[in-house]
């Protein structure tokens, strides 16, 4: 089987620019790129298959969204979050995650449950497997498919916004080979247990609580990282 790529492999020809944006968006969301790596856009053109013009155009749309970052001399890079920012951007995603979590819990049907639970299933199948790559997306499917419950488009795309810009930090959870919810009930099951209660208030915590606890691994090595002036310089 050929080796996916952290882009996710080559694309179609048709409207070029919004899926190399969209394709890069993933990457984002999915802790494919790390903080600080340099996203040189002949590399990225050459792993889609496509010409650098709409990847140069699917750079700037991010920069211009804060989901990226430009120099003087036009490099574009994955942003390198304080830990003020991590910790920020955390915290939102406990208050706007746990509202969705809140909404799903009183509007999701039992396949939709199901549903979550499957998710789940395979991102602990992942994890053991240290794969963490796969880890990494199931988690984000996990979480979006439970926003996704609440049926509240706003809602998800400040869901999304903030995941492009944490997720490449999550990308630190499995550096040092450990799993945040190992030896107890993980949170994910805690949001299922509290869905078909249909218990939003208790939603509401599980899944904060998972936010907080899976974040606390990644909020340290950014104090590390923080600590030792590190300057991130991986290139795509």
């Amino acid at each position: 089987m050929a080796e996916v790529g952290i882009f996710g492999g080559q694309i179609s020809r048709e409207s070029l620019s919004q899926q190399s944006y969209l394709a890069l968006r993933g990457s984002l969301m999915r802790s494919r790129v790390k903080p600080g790596q340099k996203l040189i856009a002949r590399q990225v053109a050459a792993e889609l298959g496509i010409s650098v013009t709409p990847v140069r155009e699917s750079l700037l749309r991010l920069v211009s969204e804060h989901a990226l970052v430009m120099d003087d001399r036009g490099t574009v890079r994955v942003p390198e979050l304080t830990v003020a920012s991590c910790i920020e951007i955390r915290d939102l995603r406990m208050l706007i995650e746990g509202e969705g979590a809140a909404r799903a819990a009183l509007r999701a049907t039992p396949e939709e449950i199901r549903a979550l639970e499957q998710c789940h299933r395979r991102y602990m199948s992942t994890e053991g497997k240290r794969d963490f790559a796969s880890a990494l997306a199931e988690n984000e499917h996990f979480h979006f498919t439970l926003c996704q419950m609440a049926r509240s488009p706003a809602l998800f795309r400040i869901v999304e916004n903030l995941w492009m810009q944490f997720g490449p930090v999550l990308s630190y959870l499995y550096e040092d080979g450990g799993r945040p919810f190992h030896g107890q009930v993980h949170g994910h099951l805690n949001v299922i247990d509290a869905l078909r209660k249909h218990d939003p208030e208790r939603a509401r915590t599980a899944i904060s609580q998972d936010i907080l606890i899976g974040g606390r691994a990644v909020l340290e090595k950014v104090k590390a990282l923080a600590g030792a002036g590190h300057d991130g310089g991986n290139e795509a």
